[in-house]
């Protein structure tokens, strides 16, 4: 099967992880894998050692010269599969489709944020055009289908980590990292920086869990536009010795190795991949109920659920977890078992490889349909 996966994406977030992983997986199970990605892009420069790699990227969600070029490679290579991994790939891998015209491949989309469809005339169009949606988690086929997606066009594939590699690392020094007490237990998070991953409701928890647990701290791992509001948050509670922004790490999976627990408060959420990079690393967590968590945690075994926004909760959880040893060591054992039975790259690719084969010999339907 030789198929086309295209990503937009300039940063390195849970979107891009999964495409390497898509990528690396496919070639290694036999099947020819090229990528289309942004030249400036995080994904692209991982991706630089490897063969099948061309940089383009559109400008906007409507780039017709992007489009045309993306077209004619496809003319040219003839792939029985185009994977579109973002909005803004689905807009140029389907209007490169629409240029090319029948007979052409099948398109594939992955959806993974909980995040509504939107409804204006051109997103109508470009969602009419795929033949199947990937969704992460039956959270995101419930969006789907919500927003008009008939279900028999959505099947579910759970994002995969190389589960023997990251349960292999060294585990980093997160104390020596960042300056920290010797010994003092570390509560991480890995996420962008952004308003729906709830960092403010993980900040209220941390100011809890300091009343109980003072040589705790709290490092967040990641970027983005919550940066500065997040820092007066910290300021405001004076949290500055304990909570610690991280920013971007190259390092994230060893600092994960070195973590005490996870900790996440998402206030929507896909699968949360970075729970399950944690669950890999052996760790346990605290998670709120959004979106396709409760299929990742199993709750009270591998970690423990809370609903969104209720810091109170979740700090409750978190000192539990920091207070015993032994529960934190069992159910980090749980949660790598858990990780190495459900969320492999292997399973994620059998998954997906099944799917191309289904749209590449399914009679194509209308493409006039509506959404």
């Amino acid at each position: 099967m030789f198929s086309v996966h295209v990503d937009s994406g300039r940063g390195w977030r849970g979107g891009q992880s999964q495409v390497l992983n898509t990528i690396t997986g496919l070639r290694a199970a036999g099947h020819r894998a090229l990528l289309v990605a942004h030249p400036d892009g995080e994904l692209y420069r991982r991706m630089q050692q490897g063969h099948d790699l061309l940089p383009l990227a559109p400008k906007s969600d409507v780039d017709v010269s992007a489009a045309w070029s993306l077209s004619r490679l496809l003319k040219q290579l003839t792939p029985q599969i185009v994977h579109a991994h973002d909005p803004h790939a689905l807009s140029m891998a389907a209007t490169a489709l629409s240029i090319i015209g029948e007979p052409r491949p099948a398109l594939v989309a992955s959806r993974r944020a909980e995040f509504r469809v939107a409804h204006n005339s051109f997103s109508r169009w470009k969602y009419s055009q795929v033949d199947c949606f990937i969704a992460t988690c039956e959270a995101v086929r419930e969006r789907l289908s919500a927003d008009g997606i008939a279900r028999q066009r959505i099947a579910i594939v759970h994002d995969g980590v190389d589960v023997d590699r990251i349960a292999r690392m060294e585990p980093a020094n997160v104390q020596g990292a960042f300056y920290l007490p010797t010994g003092s237990p570390i509560v991480g998070n890995v996420a962008a920086l952004a308003q729906h991953k709830g960092h403010q409701h993980l900040i209220d928890a941390a100011a809890l869990v300091m009343r109980e647990v003072p040589d705790a701290r709290f490092v967040i791992v990641g970027d983005g536009e919550q940066r500065a509001a997040l820092e007066r948050q910290i300021h405001d509670k004076h949290l500055e010795r304990h909570i610690f922004l991280a920013g971007f790490r190259a390092d994230v999976l060893e600092l994960m190795r070195g973590f005490d627990l996870f900790a996440t408060a998402p206030v929507h959420e896909g699968m949360c991949l970075a729970l399950v990079d944690a669950m890999a690393a052996g760790k346990p967590a605290v998670a709120t109920r959004a979106g396709g968590i409760p299929e990742v945690i199993a709750d009270g075994e591998t970690g423990f659920l809370v609903e969104p926004r209720d810091h109170r909760a979740m700090a409750e959880r978190i000192v539990t977890l920091l207070e015993d040893e032994r529960l934190r060591r069992r159910m980090g054992e749980a949660a790598q078992a858990r990780a190495r039975t459900h969320f492999t790259i292997e399973r994620m690719i059998e998954g997906t490889a099944a799917i191309y084969d289904a749209v590449s010999t399914t009679p194509k339907r209308s493409r006039s349909a509506s959404m």
